[in-house]
């Protein structure tokens, strides 16, 4: 029998090319359509909730697929981890209703972004963070941030992946410094680490790294707040700053619906 299956799935992204298949790059789209394949000898399209760039990670991914598979969800869980590789895992199966859709039913995705923060690199971290060597103004970076809640044309910091609308509402935007969201990393210094946590409906490509990038120079001093309002206002993304290196993004969390369900690790699926 044919089932809808929504899963919850991690993955260091460093190795592939992003999220969504790509012609001769190696994808966790096309890793978790192998995995599938490999165990049911059936090919099958997934869908996920966010398109992650190469080199972005993914800890809440959400995808969703329809497959024959005659086993429980926790067998169909461990079969694709027994096949797929060491920096991909599945970190939960359910059944899904046949309407859901990882990407379409969302309602918003969380983003954090982490950097170390010190005058020496931390090579422990260097997969999962962004080294910014000089001083950070926090506070700064934090107000400037604070104009990017709402609705607003986003143009200033990235493209659209499909159409040419512009406009997405952020929902919420903090900076936070101290243990990472990933947990504590023995030997590293948590007042060094910073992480910003961003939350909307939908996302611009390459948004998220681009205001990154834009409020590394409010913390440096190079940009004052206002002028992050302004460059947010202009909607010309030649003003923004360069974008923060993939190495330090990751899906965090995927949300669906007004009862808050969640795409986490933790989260308690709904029928």
């Amino acid at each position: 029998m044919t089932r809808s299956y929504r899963a919850t799935v991690e993955y260091d992204g460093t190795a592939y090319g992003g999220f969504q298949i790509q012609p001769g790059r190696r994808t966790i789209q096309g890793e978790l359509e192998r995995a599938v394949h490999r165990i049911t000898q059936q090919f099958v399209r997934i869908a996920g909730a966010g398109r992650t760039d190469a080199g972005v990670h993914g800890r809440g991914q959400v995808i969703s697929f329809r497959a024959e598979w005659s086993h429980g969800c926790e067998d169909l869980q461990r079969a694709m981890n027994a096949v797929l590789p060491r920096d991909i895992a599945v970190r939960k199966v359910a059944f899904a209703r046949d309407r859901f859709h990882a990407r379409f039913s969302a309602s918003s995705r969380v983003y954090v972004y982490a950097i170390y923060n010190g005058p020496v690199r931390a090579p422990f971290l260097s997969r999962f963070s962004h080294h910014v060597a000089r001083p950070l103004d926090l506070s700064a970076m934090a107000e400037a941030g604070s104009y990017l809640e709402g609705e607003h044309d986003f143009a200033a910091f990235g493209h659209p992946p499909t159409g040419d609308s512009t406009v997405r509402v952020a929902h919420h935007v903090e900076w936070g410094c101290g243990v990472p969201a990933w947990g504590n990393c023995p030997g590293t210094d948590s007042d060094k680490l910073v992480q910003f946590e961003i939350e909307a409906n939908a996302f611009l490509r390459g948004m998220v790294r681009r205001i990154v990038g834009t409020l590394v120079l409010v913390g440096t001093g190079s940009l004052t707040p206002a002028g992050f309002s302004e460059i947010l206002e202009s909607r010309e993304i030649r003003r923004s700053g360069a974008p923060a290196p993939a190495s330090g993004l990751c899906l965090w969390r995927v949300r669906y619906g007004q009862n808050g369900e969640v795409g986490s690790p933790e989260c308690s699926w709904m029928s």
